[in-house]
């Protein structure tokens, strides 16, 4: 029975309601991207490195609204407290000690969070508002914003509670799909040319539609590789399988990073366009202009190496072969016909090194369509084909899919179960 049909059962309202509730506070996160911060206006100028918290804010920068930061501190945080558990033996220790462990680096996080929120507020104040207002103007817009992201956090806990699904990755979700009816206009009044002869205007309708194909085409690409997966068998020392028994296995996805590679390389191209705001040294912000923004070609190539990089270090540290050969081991389990220990340790490495090189080279193409798509057609900024808020949209609905899903499926399980 297809999901639709077995969703709206009179046996499933408690599940409907928890959608509903995920809906209502979407709604509201939309209705706050376009309340202005005030005293102050929408942003005007091209946004340039912060294209990417303006479009996982769903607009909410350019409008200059309470919601403008979004909720990219807490996610900086957040990569930030992974690479200290790599580095710091505390957090390796909480890491180690299970739940309790993620809730106190969960607390370390949001308050890093908060602290990144104030630190982006007062640059974001300043770069924008330049340095004519007062100190006092400047803090008051710091804590407006500040306190923006941090009620985005408190809604983001309320729907992964009481809603479904992920309620912070689903509020970045909200923000981009809110922009896509927009860039769609955008690309339609820039392709068409209404004034023009009727072949000028059939031209223009031809190529939109295959604005949109293409677009499309690449999401369907985009799905698959977000799906795509190498499955590692894994047999058991104390189990045999059996003809029609499906064996066990470790699925390593082609893309196990996500985005977190692109968001971490876009903080770090940020980081000299916030410091040329604040210092406001002209031959240094030349220098930020013309090299270190991934508009132009020193600044593309940096920005493609960072994400390439960054996909291996996240992926290595989300899957570590050294500890999953470990366990493996005190299990009872292996790899059929390669040896427990290092030697399942160095296969794991070889496949996760091949699979994270094809999941890169898949994020770094995908990050680089919308540039060098804008830099092709004279279409507005708005406009894009690609991109990291694709990516995003993508696996968030496919985690969300997944969820309702499961749970529906272990509803039946139960209910069949019961009757026995």
């Amino acid at each position: 029975m297809p999901l639709l049909k077995q969703l709206f059962k009179p046996t499933n309202r408690d599940l409907l309601k928890r959608i509903g509730f995920t809906l209502v506070a979407l709604a509201i996160f939309i209705i706050g991207t376009t309340i202005q911060v005030p005293g102050t206006e929408s942003i005007t100028k091209n946004l340039g490195f912060l294209e990417l918290v303006n479009t996982m804010g769903g607009g909410a920068l350019q409008n200059f609204s309470i919601f403008a930061l979004g909720v990219m501190p807490y996610i900086t945080a957040t990569i930030v407290m992974q690479l200290l558990g790599e580095l710091i033996p505390y957090f390796q220790e909480l890491n180690k000690q299970g739940h309790v462990g993620r809730q106190k680096i969960n607390t370390y996080s949001r308050y890093m969070g908060i602290l990144f929120a104030l630190l982006q507020g007062y640059a974001f104040s300043f770069m924008f508002l330049g340095r004519s207002a007062s100190a006092t103007e400047y803090i008051y817009i710091s804590v407006v914003l500040t306190a923006g992201t941090a009620f985005l956090l408190w809604l983001g806990d309320q729907i992964t509670r009481k809603g479904i699904g992920n309620g912070l990755s689903l509020i970045i979700m909200a923000g981009i799909i809110a922009t896509l009816p927009q860039m769609f206009i955008d690309a339609f009044q820039g392709l068409v040319v209404f004034d023009g002869t009727t072949q000028e205007i059939t031209l223009g309708v031809v190529k939109f539609i295959l604005f949109a194909i293409i677009y499309f085409a690449i999401i369907v690409g985009v799905i698959f590789v977000q799906m795509a997966e190498r499955k590692v068998p894994i047999q058991y020392a104390n189990k045999s399988t059996t003809y029609g028994q499906s064996a066990s296995y470790v699925p390593i996805k082609v893309n196990t990073a996500g985005v977190v590679p692109v968001i971490f390389a876009s903080s770090l191209m940020a980081i000299p366009g916030i410091i040329a705001g604040l210092i406001n040294n002209e031959s240094f912000s030349l220098f930020v202009q013309n090299y270190l923004t991934y508009t132009t070609p020193v600044g593309f190539i940096i920005y493609v190496i960072f994400i390439f990089l960054f996909g291996f270090v996240y992926t290595y540290m989300v899957f570590k072969p050294e500890d999953f050969a470990k366990n493996l081991q005190e299990s009872g389990g292996y790899i059929p016909g390669i040896r427990p220990g290092n030697e399942t340790k160095t296969y794991l490495s070889k496949v996760l090194t091949r699979i994270t090189c094809l999941g890169s080279v898949f994020l770094a193409i995908i990050v680089a369509l919308p540039i060098i798509f804008s830099r092709l057609t004279s279409l507005p900024t708005s406009v894009s084909i690609g991109g990291t808020g694709l990516l995003i949209v993508v696996g968030v609905a496919l985690e969300t899919y997944k969820q309702i899903e499961g749970s529906l499926l272990s509803r039946n399980y139960k209910k069949g179960y019961s009757r026995r």
